[in-house]
């Protein structure tokens, strides 16, 4: 979709709007008004008494809107920062840089997150941004799950939150590189990984492969803006809303009974990683309120497994890879998860 803005066609007949257009402003709208509907909300009932809302309907209103609130700086960040890419950084150069081995490639895009420090929900667009600029399928998958660990933000602030106490540092550093490059490679068997794309977004990187895009940077920097936001915003409400429902059913005080079972712990704060949906610049300083509570693996498989997937980021991820190639990632990021996750209870 956002190669459609970004290629130049020719013009509408009078009195019409281009169909793709024409949903992409619409999704915008949607997005727009749910967000604008959930603040106004919230700010009309905070200063009402108890009993003027249900209590579960103003925790779900609060959460969902804490999420969204908390995510989207850095969904325009990386919007932003996927425009950059596709507009000012030639082919040529993403090319020249990176390694022509597929292996290496994939290493060093997992990097890549040192240079561009965006929480997990500023990297989805930034990683449509590399795939429609010519990167594989399985190496943008690669940086997608990885970016939202090794950028120096997220490594900062889990080492404030836990130094290098029980190896959680460690263990979220190495296992995130190691998880994020296993699905990469996995993606790389497909025979043809382009189909793991939605067909909405194969097609607009095929628009923008086979017809080079023309006119000025920054008419079609902020058509592409546009362009990108009104994709990720619907996705980035929905998800969020969904977090809110989830939390406002499910109980706390079930995950604090399993915390110190070395097995249960570590499905209970994967859960809560799921659930809570938070961003992984700070989601240390939240789950180090439970650090007391639950095993050291139980806390390293949260700050893995909810830094590459959570409810919020599904939603978001279901703009560009389909439902089959999602449940694989998914599979293969929980299934790890948890074996490092019992790893680390085993040795610390």
């Amino acid at each position: 979709m956002t190669g459609d803005l970004l290629t130049r066609r020719g013009p509408s007949p009078a009195g019409t709007a281009r169909p793709g257009r024409r949903s992409s402003l619409l999704g915008l709208g949607v997005g727009v008004a749910a967000l604008a509907a959930l603040i106004a909300i919230r700010t009309v009932t905070a200063g009402w008494d108890d009993l003027s809302l249900p209590e579960a309907l103003r925790d779900f209103v609060t959460l969902s809107t804490s999420v969204i609130i908390e995510s989207l700086p850095f969904v325009f960040l990386g919007v932003l920062l996927s425009v950059v890419v596709q507009i000012w950084v030639p082919d040529r150069v993403i090319h020249r840089i990176l390694p022509r081995n597929r292996t290496a490639r994939r290493a060093v895009l997992s990097l890549l997150g040192v240079l561009l420090p965006v929480c997990e929900c500023g990297n989805v667009p930034l990683a449509r941004g590399l795939v429609i600029k010519g990167v594989g399928v399985p190496e943008a998958a690669t940086f997608l799950l990885a970016a939202p660990i090794l950028n120096p933000v997220t490594i900062v602030t889990t080492y404030q939150a836990f130094g290098w106490n029980d190896g959680i540092l460690a263990g979220r550093i190495v296992g995130g590189f190691v998880i994020a490059n296993l699905v990469g490679w996995l993606f790389s068997r497909h025979p043809e990984p382009e189909r793991l794309l939605t067909p909405e977004f194969s097609a607009s990187c095929r628009v923008h492969r086979d017809h080079p895009v023309s006119g000025r940077r920054m008419r079609r920097a902020v058509a592409g803006f546009a362009e990108e936001t009104a994709t990720m915003l619907p996705a980035l409400v929905i998800g969020s809303l969904i977090a809110g429902a989830i939390q406002v059913g499910v109980s706390r005080d079930v995950l604090g009974a399993l915390g110190a079972n070395p097995i249960w712990s570590v499905l209970a704060l994967m859960a809560l990683a799921f659930i809570v949906a938070i961003c992984s610049n700070v989601d240390a300083f939240f789950i180090l309120a439970f650090g007391a509570t639950f095993t050291p693996g139980s806390i390293v498989a949260f700050l893995v497994f909810g830094a590459m997937v959570d409810v919020k980021m599904i939603a978001m991820m279901r703009t560009t890879f389909t439902t089959r190639a999602l449940v694989v990632l998914v599979s293969v990021v929980a299934l790890t998860t948890l074996v490092l996750g019992f790893g680390v209870n085993l040795l610390v």
